[in-house]
């Protein structure tokens, strides 16, 4: 019982300080005017974050379990880190779009449909992508995605890591 509520714990606080972490990088972008089509070393920062918080969490009670770590407890863990930071990530995107830029959806559109000009498509075949888009706007499909998205990411990062890293009751005899 001692180690679910040292599991816990691990999973709240590398969850929160892995949330709070890409809402920073979101507001710096935002601040920096950089929000609508950010480059690509965002994507290489995010990454670097979400695959070494989870990392830690698993190694961090690995340590406090005494060295022992089961390929299912290390997953719970790097789902449990990635979904607490989607859960953060989901009412920082909610308030973001709805009450510090209401147009961001729209502005992204327009970011969007200028990138489709520049590659030769032509109005119709925007048209239609950005009717497709539209169906994806709903915040309750945005926050699912985001949800599911992290979580399916989670369970890479931690599946790899646990693997790596198990150890056994059983492997020490």
């Amino acid at each position: 019982m001692e180690n679910q509520a040292n599991s816990k714990n691990l999973i709240i606080n590398n969850g929160v300080i892995l949330g709070v972490a890409s809402v920073l990088l979101s507001l710096t972008l935002y601040a920096m005017g950089m929000h609508l089509d950010p480059h690509w070393s965002t994507s290489v920062i995010s990454g670097a974050l979400f695959i070494g918080l989870i990392v830690f969490g698993i190694k961090k009670f690995k340590e406090v379990n005494g060295g022992f770590l089961s390929w299912g407890q290390g997953v719970k863990i790097g789902v449990g880190i990635a979904i607490v930071a989607a859960l953060i990530g989901v009412i920082y995107n909610y308030v973001f779009m709805n009450f510090i830029e209401p147009e961001f959806m729209s502005q992204i559109m327009e970011v969007q449909n200028q990138k489709f000009l520049d590659q030769g498509m032509t109005e119709e075949q925007i048209e239609n992508a950005n009717e497709i888009g539209k169906k994806f706007q709903s915040p309750g499909i945005m926050a699912a995605m985001g949800i599911i998205g992290s979580a399916i990411g989670g369970f890479i990062v931690s599946a790899i890591a646990a693997a790596i890293m198990k150890k056994t009751e059983e492997e020490n005899y």
